[in-house]
């Protein structure tokens, strides 16, 4: 009797742990392999922040990553605000994790124009030597052409479709939201001079990631800037090119397990699922990716 309770048991947990691989992966054992020589900051990119009520920009993936001994914390930067403004955030916040936890330095992972912000805070607010590692998904670093269009207006056009944005993003938490200087420096004239002035910082650990949408139906939300972007520019997620997101150790673009391919708003789970079963060696679940991100972050001793 008591084998059979044993049994039984064992299969009541078989099936729990299947059922439950939607809220954490299977992955998420005692082993704490996330657990980094230095804390990482997450920052998130533009038109949300960390949090929104109960919303989290992250997604699933900070409980994933805290399952297995990561310790994270978040930029704290605004919804829309100014790479100068966002960056300043990123010091202070920087400077904070590091007095809490005694730390030398963090580990940064910055989605899209997240990791512009960050580039500035190391390279132009003199913090390279508080920063081990800078990691950006689908940055933008050589701007778009694509919003170059958008910026080709008349500026008093541009600053008028700012107004009801910032309005919106101050109700949402924005203590000094910019639109119009947000959106500046996703342009590639803003970049190309950005760069110029922003070389990568020596003793800082520089790689970067892209997604790609494989087939328009990737994702519908983005189906049709994925369209325009993809015949003006080549190759991207809904938002950013595969090309412009390349910066530093270039590690590859995050790919599916299925023909569905990845877009902006996939990699930071945008959709709290997986993505659809499929028999190819890509990824079925982002937080595992990002679980395979800060366990090489770990072995590179970072």
């Amino acid at each position: 009797m008591q084998r059979l309770r044993s049994l039984f048991l064992t299969l009541i947990l078989s099936v729990v742990g299947v059922v439950g691989a939607g809220m954490v992966p299977a992955a998420a054992e005692t082993a704490k392999t996330c657990h980094t020589q230095y804390p990482i900051l997450l920052v998130h990119g533009a038109g949300f922040r960390d949090k929104i009520l109960f919303t989290s920009y992250w997604g699933r993936i900070p409980a994933a990553l805290e399952a297995q001994g990561a310790q994270l914390f978040y930029g704290g930067t605004d919804i829309w605000g100014s790479i100068e403004q966002s960056a300043a955030v990123l010091q202070k916040t920087v400077d904070g994790i590091l007095a809490k936890t005694g730390a030398s330095k963090v580990n940064i992972i910055a989605h899209s124009k997240g990791g512009i912000e960050a580039r500035y805070m190391i390279a132009s607010l003199g913090m390279a030597d508080k920063v081990a590692s800078l990691t950006t998904i689908s940055t933008p670093h050589r701007g778009s052409k694509t919003v170059d269009l958008y910026l080709g207006w008349p500026t008093f056009l541009q600053k008028a479709v700012a107004v009801p944005l910032n309005a919106v993003s101050f109700l949402r938490g924005d203590k000094r939201p910019d639109f119009y200087r947000g959106v500046l420096a996703l342009g590639t004239e803003y970049m190309t001079d950005f760069n110029q002035k922003n070389p990568d910082a020596a003793g800082v650990y520089y790689q970067s990631w892209a997604g790609e949408m494989t087939v328009p139906g990737s994702d519908l939300i983005l189906f049709l800037t994925n369209q325009v972007i993809n015949k003006r520019e080549g190759r991207n997620d809904g938002m950013v090119t595969v090309e412009s997101a390349k910066w530093g150790n270039f590690r590859g673009v995050i790919r599916s397990n299925a023909t569905r391919g990845v877009s902006h708003i996939d990699e930071i789970d945008g959709r709290r699922m997986n993505f659809p079963a499929g028999a190819g060696d890509g990824y079925n679940d982002i937080r595992v990716f990002y679980m395979d991100l800060v366990r090489d972050l770990k072995a590179r001793g970072y």
